[in-house]
């Protein structure tokens, strides 16, 4: 066996509009990742909040549903 790496794969360059919107996603990506990883650390920390302090997923999914019906219909 060699210990040379494998060679890298030939890529296919972007055009400019095409990598704006994958930086784009990439760095809502990262911020949603840093999110969570916030709250992992304050789970960490501090350990699981109390179920009375929660809210019921009934009611966020209610929330939820109420604010999609008040949105402007979109075009997909």
């Amino acid at each position: 066996m060699s210990q040379q790496p494998a060679p890298a794969p030939a890529r296919q360059p972007l055009d400019e509009h095409a990598a704006e919107s994958v930086r784009a996603y990439a760095a809502d990506q990262r911020a949603r990742v840093d999110v969570l990883a916030s709250v992992l650390e304050d789970i960490a920390a501090n350990g699981y909040p109390a179920a009375e302090s929660g809210v019921p997923w009934e009611t966020v999914r209610d929330a939820h549903l109420a604010r999609l019906a008040d949105e402007q219909p979109r075009v997909a």
